[in-house]
Order: C-alpha cells, then structure tokens, then sequence
C-alpha cells in the first residue's frame, strides 16, 4: 500500500514539473526516502533518472510552444553542468557520514542535505510568492549575470542532488525576466543537461538502483509532466508564478515535518 501511495504521487511530481517547470527533485528525493525506504544519498541518484526522463518529454511540448530560451540554456546551463560535476564528482563525497555527534545530538550527512533541502525549499517559494509585481524584461537577461547564476544553481544542485528546477525558475523569472513559461520550458531543457552529469559522476551507485522502482516510478512521472505541461496552455503566467512558490512551501513544510519525525 506505501508503494501504490509512492506510485501516485509519483505522477503528482511529474504534474508539478510539467506545469511549474520544477519541484520535480524536490518532491522525487522525499518520496523515495519516506515511500519506499531508500536511503537519501542514493534516492538522489534516482531523482536523476526520474527527473530528467521526465523532463526529456515535457521539453518536446515546450519545444513545440516556442517556451525555450536557447541563449539562456546555454549561458545559464554550461557554467550549471560544470560546478555541478565537480560537486557531485567530489565535494560531496567529502562529506563524512556522521558530521556531528555528541551525547544528545547526532547530525547525520542524510539529516544535514534533507535540512539544506527543505530551508532551499522555503526560501525560493516564498521569493515567487513575496514579489508581487511581475515584468518579464529582455534586458536582464545579461551574460555576466546569466553565468553566475548557473554557476550558483549547479553549486545547489549538485551538493543536493536535484535537477535545479526549483532554484532555476525563480532565478529566470525573478533575475533573468524570463516569461513565466518560457522560464518552464528551458528550466526543463537544463534540467536534462544537469540529470545527464549527475548521473555521470555518480556512476558507481547506479549498480544498487532497483530497475523495477525506477521504471514504473518514472513512467508515472512522464504520464504526470505530459498532463501538466498540456495545463500551462491555459493558466496565465500570473498565476503560474505564485501556484510555484506555495507548492514549493508547502513540500517543504512536509520535509520538514518527516525530517523530524524520523529524528527525533
């Protein structure tokens, strides 16, 4: 019963990749740990597989939409792939699995990436919720700034695990003016880009996926992105913005509550 539960859920992730252009990661990590008892470190693996498998079909709709912003996945993107390898590739792998202990409290490598994830969470929801007015503008759309944040996203994703949906939606809309849905559409694009590279630099653990978890959990995730992308045809930018930042609230308030549920 906790696996059709996962399973279903499964497609709701998929729903919220496919109309918000993230979260997808966000809500994978979570599911996998609670639903199906897989340890966090390689629940993020296969968040790699989901989500990019995932993001590979919404990107042909967005694709066929006009929604993707060439110049931005490349400007954004490169510095996000490279910045995310060598997180992934070797300063995650620094960090050692207990990174502090005393008597009464244990702060585990598990407990301390959930924590960063959740705090993340909350912070780039409440950032499209707090900014009320909303002006897309060409002329943010800067090299400089382009790579910098790509630079920071890859840094994120990398040392969670994700592929940066969450992080690179606010970042297009709020400081590259990006349209709501184009922002969608190439968020997906560079989010297969980034999947690619966390999974190349995780290799080793691809060998400990269970292949029967990851191939029907991925399946309902696609049937979930195409059913969201096919909403975005009918909600207005306007509202899509303010719908990204309370889902993303709200996952992390569950996070929250599962993380300390499971430490206390």
């Amino acid at each position: 019963m906790q696996e059709i539960i996962g399973y279903f859920l499964s497609v709701l992730i998929g729903f919220s990749l496919g109309l918000i252009g993230g979260g997808g990661s966000i809500l994978t990590v979570p599911v996998l740990v609670f639903f199906f008892d897989i340890e966090p470190s390689l629940a993020t693996t296969y968040s790699l597989f989901i989500v990019g498998l995932a993001a590979l079909s919404g990107s042909i709709n967005h694709y066929r939409m006009h929604n993707i912003s060439y110049k931005t996945v490349v400007l954004f993107g490169i510095p996000s792939v490279i910045v995310l390898f060598i997180m992934r590739r070797w300063l995650v792998q620094m960090i050692p699995p207990v990174i502090f202990h005393t008597d009464k409290i244990t702060i585990t490598k598990s407990f301390f990436i959930l924590s960063i994830f959740s705090v993340l969470m909350l912070v780039a929801g409440w950032s499209m919720i707090r900014q009320k007015k909303y002006a897309p503008s060409k002329d943010r759309e800067s090299v400089g700034r382009l790579i910098i944040q790509g630079a920071l996203t890859g840094a994120v994703t990398g040392f969670i695990g994700i592929g940066g949906g969450f992080i690179i939606v606010p970042s297009l809309v709020l400081f590259a003016g990006l349209p709501m849905k184009k922002a969608i559409g190439t968020s997906l694009t560079i989010i297969i880009v980034n999947c690619i590279i966390g999974i190349a630099s995780t290799i080793d653990a691809v060998q400990s996926i269970n292949l029967y978890i990851l191939t029907v959990f991925s399946i309902c995730a696609i049937i979930g992105i195409l059913l969201g992308t096919q909403a975005t045809r009918v909600i207005s930018d306007k509202k899509l913005k303010p719908i990204f930042g309370w889902v993303i609230i709200l996952m992390s308030l569950v996070v929250f509550a599962e993380i300390f549920k499971q430490h206390r």
